[in-house]
């Protein structure tokens, strides 16, 4: 029996299909491709869900029973998280954190009762995305040392501690590609070759066992042959 492959989606957090950032996505899914994962590569520039809806049913919290009225394409992107072994945040840095367009999607989907969920006169909560992996891939134009020092990482810290990991995904590598404006042509070959590698790695990963909800009570999910 050969071994089981992980599910990995792809999140394009750039608006536009022909960045550096698209090309970045697109490489490591043929990476991963190859060596027989299954990828969805969710292209947030072409949808069409409002990042910051104003319907009064998903803008308060009345409670885990609650079912609010979310767009298709909302849930369909929901139903990609919960069946994905791996995600992928592929963006580029803007204002020292990510555009509006990745926020607006962590906002409408991990807000959406099923990332997490808080316990009952506690200030505990259950992290229900536990079991589960995440990469980082983040261009940008200042340098490295510039990122660290001055802006504190806070694109990298906010999503995996303030997001992936408050919900229990951890984070198995984060990659930051400098000075974008001022590479050559051969610089970026060289990272989408890299990235393609990353995708071949994670594609070979067995899939960990990971707890799901199931009717409300918590149970192991194996993986798939």
């Amino acid at each position: 029996m050969s071994p089981a492959r992980p599910r990995i989606l792809v999140v394009l957090g750039h608006p536009r299909g022909d960045s550096l950032c698209a090309g970045l996505a697109d490489a490591y899914a043929a990476g991963a491709r190859a060596e027989g994962a299954e990828v969805t590569v969710l292209r947030l520039g072409e949808t069409d869900f409002d990042l910051a809806s104003r319907e009064p049913s998903l803008l308060r919290w009345h409670g885990p029973d609650q079912v609010p009225a979310r767009e298709p394409e909302v849930e369909q992107m929901i139903d990609d998280v919960r069946d994905a072994d791996h995600l992928v945040m592929v963006f580029p840095q803007w204002w020292g954190t990510y555009p509006a367009l990745l926020k607006g999607y962590i906002d409408r989907v991990f807000l959406s009762r099923f990332a997490f969920a808080y316990r009952e006169g506690s200030s505990l909560w259950d992290k229900r995305l536990t079991g589960r992996t995440a990469r980082v891939l983040m261009t940008m134009d200042s340098p490295l040392l510039w990122d660290t020092l001055k802006y504190r990482r806070a694109a990298v810290t906010s999503l995996t501690q303030a997001v992936l990991g408050y919900c229990g995904v951890r984070t198995v590598g984060v990659t930051r590609f400098p000075r974008v404006r001022f590479s050559t042509a051969q610089k970026r070959a060289d990272w989408l070759a890299r990235v393609e590698q990353m995708g071949r790695k994670d594609a070979r990963r067995t899939p960990a066992v990971r707890p799901v909800e199931t009717d409300g009570h918590a149970a192991l999910a194996t993986p798939t042959p």
